[in-house]
C-alpha cells in the first residue's frame, strides 16, 4: 500500500528484540487490524510495520480519512493485546533507544545517564526520537544525533 509521507504515525517500542516468529505473527495481526481499521464508518488508509525487530509503527494517511479518538483507542487496545500475547512492554516511555557502534541499544533512564557519564553516549550518538508524528519525520527525524534531539534537553553530555 502506498501511504503518504504526511501520514500520521505512532511508534511503540518493545522492551526487547522480537523473535522472528513473533515478528511474523505481529505483522499478521497488524495487517488484519489495519485492513479493517475505521473511523466513523470510513476505512482508514493504514499501515502497520515492525522495524529493527523492536519498533511497531502504525501509520494513517489522514489525507484520505482522519483517525479519531475512538479509532486511536482501538489501536491502543490492539497494542495492549499484543503486549499480553507476546509478553512484551510497549508503553515504557522511560526506555531509551540509541545506536552504539551500529548496534541498537535500549536501556532505562539511569543506565542511559551512566552511559553518558562513562562517555559511551556523546553528542553524536544516534538516538531514536519516538515522539515524531509523520512518515516524513520517520525518514528525517527519527534517528538523529543526540545533540539535535529532545534527549539533549533532558540529559547533559
Amino acid at each position: 500500500m502506498h501511504i503518504s509521507e504526511n501520514s500520521r504515525i505512532w511508534i511503540y517500542q518493545s522492551d526487547r528484540i522480537l523473535k522472528q516468529e513473533e515478528e511474523a505473527a505481529i505483522l499478521q495481526v497488524l495487517e488484519e487490524f489495519t485492513s479493517n481499521w475505521q473511523a466513523h464508518g470510513h476505512n482508514l488508509a493504514a499501515l502497520g510495520e515492525v522495524i529493527y525487530h523492536k519498533f511497531i509503527i502504525l501509520s494513517v494517511d489522514e489525507q484520505i480519512a482522519g483517525a479519531t479518538g475512538c479509532s486511536i483507542d482501538k489501536s491502543v487496545a490492539l497494542m495492549k493485546d499484543i503486549e499480553q500475547k507476546f509478553n512484551i512492554n510497549l508503553f515504557d516511555r522511560f526506555q531509551i533507544a540509541f545506536k552504539l557502534h551500529d548496534e541498537l541499544i535500549c536501556c532505562g533512564k539511569e543506565e542511559f545517564e551512566e552511559m553518558i557519564k562513562n562517555q559511551h553516549v556523546n553528542e553524536n550518538t544516534i538516538v531514536f526520537n519516538n515522539l515524531i508524528q509523520t512518515r516524513k519525520e520517520l525518514k528525517t527525524s527519527w534517528q538523529i544525533p543526540f545533540k539535535n534531539s529532545w534527549h539533549a534537553r533532558v540529559f547533559s553530555v
